[in-house]
């Protein structure tokens, strides 16, 4: 499977300032410390490692104050001005990726936005500071260099849930879920939870609603649950979560594993939307499961960047 699980932006800005309480200052390139944040900056070592704001939201307000003040990189407390993402609107723990290979950077998101401090420079130098409501900080978790025109991507986050009665009590180990998050993380994924649960309809239900809105990741894949039995419950459990059917989704799947076994024909499995996050009902066999995500990531990249707000109809 390709890795092409998220949209690229751009570093526009790199910034530090030596004292706390001054403006910070575009230096082009610089070192990032694992837990710690931008190795010179005054306000690295604290709770927030790394600011970053969106360079749009510094233009949006340029074009509100009429140009009547000057908005150089760092003028409100940013290490890093980023371009391409509005950053406020991802959840905490989601994760940014700088560069690409051996040196690649990982910050992780611990905090959106901050309070203002009454007098502060940014203020008396632009009138009004948006990273109270615009910017977020981040913590690093690997660290290396990140220079001005480095891409930054936001790998798209899944939630894996595993439905199974056997499994659940220990009778039988649980194969599916795992291999799953394998694949998922080979094709760049971020992996917010797993989760093994029964086959019981109120508690997948109850689960599934629970992530949606706690973790916020951009699709939930669940694995079990979708045939003949009695105790199968996972369609239905998903049916009650979701606000809008993505019929297409599970009839591509069936589809194509029909090509496989004609045993496809008897998946009852659903798919669709709650808020800004995909359900995809998949099978319960490790194989069928690797078969699926095979057949499913290629395409679904798009309707989850459209999902996300940034991809084109």
């Amino acid at each position: 499977m390709e890795d092409e699980t998220s949209r690229m932006g751009k570093i526009e800005a790199v910034c530090i300032s030596e004292n706390k309480g001054t403006v910070k200052k575009d230096i082009g390139s610089c070192k990032l410390i694992e837990n710690y944040g931008l190795e010179g900056d005054a306000h690295a070592g604290s709770g927030r490692q790394v600011s970053l704001l969106s360079a749009e939201q510094v233009e949006a307000f340029r074009a509100r104050s009429k140009g009547a003040v000057e908005l150089p990189p760092g003028v409100f407390g940013e290490n890093l001005l980023v371009s391409g993402y509005d950053l406020k609107s991802y959840p905490i723990g989601t994760r940014f990726l700088i560069g690409s290979g051996e040196g690649e950077v990982l910050l992780e998101l611990t905090q959106i936005g901050k309070q203002c401090h009454t007098g502060c420079e940014i203020m008396k130098t632009t009138g009004e500071c948006i990273m109270p409501h615009e910017g977020v900080f981040a913590k690093v978790i690997k660290g290396g260099t990140v220079s001005v025109g480095d891409e930054i991507k936001i790998p798209f986050r899944a939630a894996v849930i595993t439905a199974s009665d056997r499994s659940f009590r220990g009778e039988r180990e649980d194969k599916s879920g795992p291999k799953m998050a394998e694949l998922l993380v080979q094709a760049g994924y971020q992996i917010s939870s797993m989760t093994l649960l029964p086959d019981d309809e109120d508690g997948l239900y109850e689960a599934m609603i629970k992530i949606v809105d706690e973790e916020k990741p951009d699709v939930i894949f669940t694995t079990g649950g979708t045939g003949f039995s009695e105790r199968d419950r996972m369609p239905e459990a998903t049916k009650r979560v979701i606000e809008r059917e993505t019929p297409g989704i599970s009839e591509g799947i069936r589809a194509y594993s029909m090509k496989i076994t004609s045993k496809a024909m008897l998946s009852r499995a659903a798919s669709g939307i709650r808020k800004k996050t995909l359900i995809v009902n998949l099978p319960g066999s490790p194989k069928a499961v690797a078969e699926c995500l095979e057949f499913l990531l290629p395409p679904l990249e798009h309707g989850l960047m459209i999902l996300r707000g940034e991809g084109d109809d």
